[in-house]
């Protein structure tokens, strides 16, 4: 069976490791905040000035002044800080954020990523997306597998670029794919309960490789 948002999500947060510092992008990756596993520490970022992001909060610990980048209302963990974009971009672009989690409209098998679309479309533009890839150590994507029947991963991103060869890993509904930088492809990792690999072939342009073992998540 396809994975929900909440499984992929699920998923994602088992790429979080003690002590980490991550930024989370805005739809389906800032579910994450409420999947960090029992007893981990890790610091959730957000571009617009926050680091010690909490899960979301209940409806009656909602405070409209605590907001994330995507201006959803969000809690902050013990030892939270405050400070400027400016800071905060500061920290990305000084690579002191260990991983990121996006989601994505194209990502191509060289791991190319567009995740922004033309101006007068719903996503306006790349915000912090560009800096992040940049400047992250390690980019996760999170996303549905196809759109309206099209592939999402593909040969070559027709979409405009939010960076060149910057996707470590995507996890869709059908799999997980890891880069393997030698190869410049996406090798099929893990597949979900009850997915084969043809359906994945079949709903990706993009060439991967399949190896003789494989997971499931």
């Amino acid at each position: 069976m396809p994975l929900t948002r909440e499984e992929i999500t699920r998923r994602a947060a088992k790429e979080l490791r003690d002590g980490y510092i991550v930024n989370l992008g805005i739809g389906m990756p800032t579910l994450v905040a409420n999947a960090v596993p029992d007893g981990m520490d890790v610091w959730l970022q957000s571009e617009n000035g926050l680091l010690g992001i909490g899960p979301f909060p209940t409806e009656d610990a909602v405070d409209p002044d605590l907001i994330n980048a995507g201006k959803q209302t969000v809690t902050a963990r013990t030892g939270a800080s405050y400070f400027s974009s400016a800071d905060s971009f500061a920290m990305i672009r000084g690579g002191h954020v260990d991983l990121c989690i996006l989601g994505a409209m194209q990502v191509s098998q060289e791991g190319d990523l567009a995740n922004w679309m033309v101006p007068g479309k719903m996503v306006k533009g790349m915000g912090g997306a560009m800096d992040l890839v940049a400047g992250v150590k390690r980019v996760v994507v999170t996303m549905e597998h196809t759109a309206k029947g099209a592939a999402k991963i593909v040969r070559q991103c027709s979409l405009p670029l939010t960076g060149r060869r910057c996707v470590d890993m995507v996890i869709t509904e059908l799999c997980v794919l890891e880069m393997d930088r030698g190869l410049s492809r996406f090798v099929l990792k893990e597949l979900a309960q009850g997915v084969t690999v043809d359906e994945v072939k079949s709903k990706t342009e993009a060439e991967i490789v399949v190896p003789a073992t494989i997971g499931t998540i």
